[in-house]
């Protein structure tokens, strides 16, 4: 529950807008059964308490604890609203269009009646209007809320995959920075701190990065020379890169630790593996779609390349598919904040072996093999339900 403290008057002008508009049809429909009376006196009375029962209920709103999701009040409240809205505004509506019906407009002669069938037909109408725009405005706020949760579901997601790639990358490369920095610093102390301002440079900028869901594409190269800085520092002349940003191109935004991952396996597959090493290049362009102008950053090198066919599994060895569960179209999160990778088609030969190696990537929690602590009661999903298998 809350209360709201913000008068939004554009909301509220709205609102009211779209009740004007209902009562119109409204007073449209009613001379549409009766057309043997003037159009002129439904709409007032139809405008008037729309409007006394629209500034009732919308803005008791504005006093009462409602809920995030809605924002109606719950239970009796919300009722006692509705219910009081409708009486008042006829009764103070019927009151003011009275006057403005005989006085003003002279629709009527003063002391004429209404009859008592056009007085029920008026409390009807306002009743079947009321409860109708109750619930219309209930139904709209409903669905922006959960418009907004889904928005925000899905920032989250993305958050939660960029900061998963984050704690996959960094201690890689800082255990192997860290490696090299420590026989440097007796070998080669001038290279040491060269590669100590640069790793530092490079913790500075992913600590600024970690706080934001974009940067400027500027801020991404700068953070990239910094990496290649400490690779370099560390292969040598086996190494050189190239960094080709227009200038046109520095403001525009991008995620955090875009370029790093493309650049991190060209090294460890391309240049690495060949002894001479090799050259990365990465650039940025655009290019001309239907759609318009499209960023386009390419990654090069002159490395290894891919095998001209893959390796094929030797016995009770296969390659896995793995993805992360989804629910509702977005990635699960658990209630500890985590994700989950569902892996299928891998052949296990090894299941303590497996589960060790696995359990020691950075970023994993739980691996679900559980070879170490070993389950005696299996949960089996089948298409006739939950079967329990005890194997005590």
């Amino acid at each position: 529950m809350k209360l709201r403290h913000e008068f939004n008057g554009v909301s509220k002008l709205r609102h009211y807008l779209q009740v004007v508009a209902f009562t119109l049809v409204v007073a449209t429909i009613q001379c549409t059964f009766m057309p043997d009376k003037p159009y002129g006196p439904p709409v007032v009375y139809s405008v008037l308490i729309g409007t006394f029962t629209w500034a009732i209920i919308d803005l008791g709103r504005e006093l009462i604890p409602s809920a995030a999701e809605t924002g109606w009040p719950h239970g009796w409240q919300g009722i006692a609203l509705v219910l009081v809205g409708i009486v008042v505004g006829y009764l103070a509506g019927t009151l003011l269009a009275d006057a403005l019906c005989v006085h003003y407009f002279h629709f009527y002669p003063p002391g004429a009646l209404i009859s008592g069938a056009d007085q029920r037909t008026s409390i009807l109408i306002t009743a079947i209007a009321g409860l109708v725009g109750t619930f219309y405005f209930y139904a709209v706020n409903k669905s922006a809320y959960l418009e907004s949760k889904m928005a925000e579901a899905r920032m989250h997601a993305s958050e939660s995959r960029l900061k998963l790639l984050e704690t996959q990358l960094e201690p890689h490369m800082l255990f192997n920075t860290l490696a090299n920095l420590r026989v440097l610093i007796g070998t080669d102390p001038a290279r040491a701190q060269h590669m100590l301002d640069r790793m530092i440079a490079y913790l500075r900028a992913t600590l600024s990065a970690s706080r934001s869901t974009q940067h400027p594409l500027a801020l991404e190269f700068e953070r990239l020379r910094d990496y290649l800085e400490l690779m370099a520092v560390r292969m040598g002349p086996r190494m050189a890169y190239t960094l080709d940003l227009p200038d046109t191109l520095r403001d525009v935004p991008v995620p955090p630790l875009l370029l790093q991952p493309l650049v991190e396996n060209a090294i460890r597959h391309g240049l690495e593996p060949q002894v001479e090493g090799g050259h990365i290049t990465v650039r940025a362009s655009t290019q001309a779609s239907p759609q318009g102008l499209l960023l386009v950053i390419e990654v090069q090198d002159t490395g290894a390349g891919l095998p001209a066919t893959l390796p094929v599994p030797g016995p009770g060895q296969s390659f896995g598919l793995a993805q992360v569960r989804e629910k509702d179209g977005l990635p699960l999160v658990t209630d500890n904040g985590q994700h989950i990778v569902d892996v299928t088609g891998l052949k296990i030969a090894d299941p303590l072996a497996f589960e060790s190696e696995v359990s020691q990537w950075p970023g994993v929690v739980t691996v679900g093999v559980f070879a170490h602590q070993k389950a005696n009661v299996c949960l089996l999903g089948t298409p006739e339900g939950v079967r329990t298998l005890d194997f005590a």
